[in-house]
């Protein structure tokens, strides 16, 4: 070993190390259990009403729900000895989350607090005040190993192989945190600050996921009371992927996080739809054509009001109200408008009345407004209207379409929107997934859209521009992690810059980090993979890995593909590991019928399912991973959408262990 490297070190009796460290983490345990019982015990009575005494309540449930010990996870993963002597602590243990004992004295502090950073930052050329840092292995929840860097001595540190373990260690089920194998770099990116909006570009196995996370939870430890009010949302491509993700945040202690997917905020619409179609709906120059199509609707008044009160009558001329519509139309949102328009000609009523000696009051003005003569001129000029009133007959009326589109849309994408069977009305129209983007944005122009604290968008690549759009508008005045690899881009709007992406959601001035250095694929897999990017992304480095991963990749020609898919299955289930058999979406059924003899399922989009061996459409493959991956004639994959060789990249990517690549056709020409 160079002079300059320094191995882990381990001193004193390693046995009696453990035991000592095995003792407080007993301690730790039994002090969370207290500090949960103590939390079970307070009580709601305090509060002075009923619904006081409910919003205190749930409080109380979701900090008992908060401070539950997970069994099957270490409650802390690391120690610090400090080098100075200051007010804190010399020995700092940290963990998942704060641990205290009685006398309120910290056993473990949480991962997130300023002064467990240094586990993530501190190096020999930057100890950052310590002079130690311990590792510590786990199996399951019971401590087995530890591993100690010392910082204090200058020289560079090995890779540690409790760290390369813990992130190698083959995994089943839903994603695990990564607190305890969080790198500098992705340290830097969760400890951005709430104010920041953070786009990370991330290659294959690089944890941008588990980084989006994981800032999700900095976030709320931080500034904990402003995003209690606001609140916090994660938005993935399907419900598949938040099955998957589901278990990382309530490992944090992190029990209230909305996650949910760009569906479940518009709509969960899923008429079929030409991708041609669906791809002009989806660009941004259809958002002024939806504004326009709104304010169409606003006609000038042709007469004024009459209002009548016993024998008196007050009239607000016709040219009166257009002047007030005109100074009102474009100026606020819709629904605002046809109120303010009321009550301005009721205003207007209100000064005739004065003009006559009268000393009316705002109830008296709320009444005019609320009379019969002004709602028919409110109704007839500035009608109540829906986003799918409006959508219908955009999509129904050519000429309507024409005149909100001017010079935005071309005759030729004009046609292609309209409906070529138009629906009788609104009610009974079939909205597609493209569709419920635009109606979301005239929600918007018509009442404003409610707004979050902070965002998290994880495969942002995937989104339209208008979906985009409606996700920035509810976080316009928070901020946003943006997770995503252009590379991975499937959809035929995928985003080719992030700056265009930024640009869509709001947040021109977020800032862009790119993820090349993975943890999980093994680097021939990659190396493999990334033979396609100059297809597909030719301005994105090249992913490196640091694992070698020799012997990961398997490529086999296959002329009995069912005979060579079934041996393939009882190789992998041989070995440790959960296992992936990624498939066209065509070939699902064929596939699980050649596996009918072995314990598999398939994997449906709306759950993620913890079964050892599952069959994966392609197209569900996006942010998932296996410890075998076994994939089924990828020239079937290419040939079945329009960006087929960006889903093959996809799919070749989810192995952490090992790759097996069969196909009784030739493999696409970039493979070769």
């Amino acid at each position: 070993m160079p002079a300059h490297q320094l191995a882990p070190d381990i001193t004193g009796d390693p046995s009696e190390t453990l035991d000592t460290e095995r003792a407080h983490l007993a301690t730790s345990r039994a002090a969370l259990r207290a500090m949960r019982e103590h939390a079970r015990s307070l009580s709601s009575d305090a509060a002075g009403d009923w619904v006081s005494q409910q919003i205190l309540q749930a409080l109380l449930d979701q900090r008992v729900e908060a401070l539950a010990d997970h069994s099957g996870t270490p409650l802390f993963f690391g120690r610090l000895d400090r080098a100075v002597d200051d007010d804190l602590p010399g020995t700092i243990y940290v963990g998942r989350r704060h641990v205290h004992d009685d006398r309120s004295r910290p056993l473990v502090i949480d991962w997130r607090a300023p002064v467990s950073r240094a586990f993530y930052q501190a190096s020999p050329a930057d100890p950052m005040d310590v002079a130690r840092r311990r590792r510590f292995g786990y199996h399951g929840g019971d401590l087995t190993a530890y591993e100690d860097e010392r910082l204090d001595q200058g020289g560079d540190l090995q890779q540690s192989r409790l760290l390369t373990e813990e992130i190698e260690r083959p995994r089943s089920g839903p994603m695990r945190d990564i607190v305890a194998t969080i790198q500098p770099d992705q340290d830097e990116i969760v400890r951005s600050g709430l104010g920041q909006t953070v786009c990370v570009q991330g290659a294959p196995g690089t944890g941008k996921t588990a980084v989006g996370l994981h800032r999700a939870a900095y976030l709320l430890f931080t500034h904990r009371e402003k995003l209690a009010r606001s609140g916090v949302m994660i938005v993935g491509p399907n419900r598949a992927f938040l099955s998957y993700i589901s278990s990382v945040l309530p490992a944090l202690g992190e029990v209230k996080v909305d996650q949910t997917t760009v569906a479940g905020i518009l709509g969960d619409h899923l008429a079929p739809e030409d991708p041609a179609v669906a791809t002009i709906k989806g660009d941004a120059r259809i958002a002024p054509v939806l504004r326009r199509a709104l304010w169409m609707h606003v006609l000038k008044p042709t007469e004024g009001v009459l209002f009548t009160k016993g024998i008196n009558r007050y009239r607000v001329a016709d040219h009166e109200a257009s002047e007030i519509v005109a100074a009102l139309r474009g100026t606020t949102r819709y629904g605002p408008g046809r109120a303010t328009l009321a009550q301005r000609l009721a205003h207007l009523v209100l000064v005739r009345m004065e003009q006559r000696g009268e000393s009316p009051d705002d109830r008296v003005q709320d009444a005019v407004a609320r009379s019969k003569p002004v709602k028919q001129l409110v109704d007839q000029v500035w009608p109540k209207l829906t986003p799918q009133q409006v959508l219908h007959r955009l999509l129904s009326d050519p000429e309507f379409l024409a005149a909100a589109a001017k010079d935005d849309l071309t005759a030729a994408e004009q046609s292609l929107l309209l409906w070529a069977k138009p629906a009788k009305s609104f009610r009974s129209a079939k909205w597609s997934a493209a569709d419920a983007a635009l109606m979301d944005e005239l929600g918007d122009l018509i009442e404003r859209t409610a707004v979050l604290g902070h965002l998290v968008v994880d495969e942002a690549q995937d989104l339209s521009a208008m979906q985009l759009r409606a996700l920035g508008r509810r976080c316009r005045t928070g901020s946003a992690t943006v997770l995503g690899d252009l590379a991975q881009g499937t959809t035929p709007w995928s985003a080719r810059s992030w700056t265009e992406v930024l640009t869509h959601l709001g947040f021109e001035d977020g800032a862009v980090t790119e993820l090349t250095l993975g943890f999980r694929v093994p680097r021939e897999v990659l190396d493999f993979a990334a033979r396609l990017l100059p297809s597909i992304a030719p301005d994105l480095a090249a992913p490196q890995s640091l694992r070698p991963g020799s012997g990961s990749l398997s490529v086999r020609p296959a002329p009995d593909l069912a005979a060579s898919l079934a041996q393939a299955v009882r190789e992998a289930l041989s070995r440790e590991g959960s296992i992936g058999v990624i498939v066209p979406d065509a070939s699902v059924a064929a596939v699980s019928k050649v596996l009918t003899d072995l314990d598999h399922r398939v994997l449906s989009p709306d759950t993620v399912d913890d079964h050892r061996l599952l069959v994966i459409p392609a197209s569900l493959a996006k942010g998932l991973e296996y410890d075998h991956v076994i994939v089924v004639e990828p020239a079937d994959i290419v040939d079945a959408e329009p960006r087929g060789l960006a889903r093959l990249y996809v799919v070749l990517t989810r192995a952490v262990t090992s790759l097996t690549v069969l196909h009784a056709r030739e493999l696409p020409a970039q493979l070769c």
